[in-house]
């Protein structure tokens, strides 16, 4: 089982969280004028990185909070943990 340290309440076990994707992931600036490319990207496309990767984590059963994680993919091992201020994207 994966032990993510929330920025929040400490080291919880992964049951509590929630899994939010890549980050940062930006939305369409102007959604009713996004082509359907832009839209194709935003919804589907990843990088699947071997290796570090920037994730969206959800606390939620504990503080409700998002922050993001760095995690090597191929480990699961965590090097960073940080809050999301000055992240882009949907939280």
């Amino acid at each position: 089982m994966l032990r993510i340290p929330c920025p929040y309440c400490g080291v919880r076990d992964q049951d509590e969280f929630r899994y939010g994707g890549e980050a940062p992931i930006i939305r369409p600036a102007d959604p009713d004028k996004a082509s359907d490319k832009e839209w194709a990207d935003y919804l589907f496309y990843r990088e699947n990185t071997k290796g570090a990767h920037l994730e969206r984590w959800l606390h939620t059963y504990g503080c409700k909070q998002w922050f993001l994680i760095e995690r090597d993919t191929l480990t699961h091992a965590i090097t960073q943990v940080r809050l999301m201020d000055g992240v882009s994207g949907d939280g």
